[in-house]
């Protein structure tokens, strides 16, 4: 059984970089051909993809996002990791970590087959 778990601060201060990580048990992050995501959902808001980073290493990000955004991993720690750079309070969400056995790029929950718990993150001063 494959488990994700998302960890970091669940408090950040404005114009601060944002660092999470997912870590996966019960499957190596390497195998073919898995896909890693990150999301978040603001409060009253949808889930938005945010990016993933793939079996192989290569990454891949919202269009919207992708100024600010870097996800990497850690193999040896079975870990990827998210960071969000020039943080605001518009960024105050729920992040979530999840696999695809495709590279999907939409927010729709059917399309990937495990989910991490969320790690709430507020932005504020």
């Amino acid at each position: 059984q494959v488990q994700l778990q998302e960890s970091g601060p669940g408090l950040v201060k404005p114009s601060q970089t944002l660092s999470l990580t997912c870590t996966v048990s019960g499957g190596s992050i390497t195998i073919d051909y898995y896909y890693w995501s990150w999301f978040r959902q603001p409060p009253g808001k949808g889930l938005e993809w945010m990016g993933a980073v793939t079996y192989s290493g290569s990454t891949y990000y919202s269009p919207s996002l992708k100024s600010r955004t870097s996800i990497s991993r850690d193999t040896s720690k079975n870990q990827f990791m998210l960071q969000l750079r020039s943080l605001t309070p518009e960024d105050t969400a729920v992040y979530y970590c999840a696999r695809a056995r495709a590279l999907v790029t939409t927010s729709r929950r059917e399309e990937y087959d495990y989910w991490g718990q969320g790690n709430q993150v507020t932005v504020s001063a």
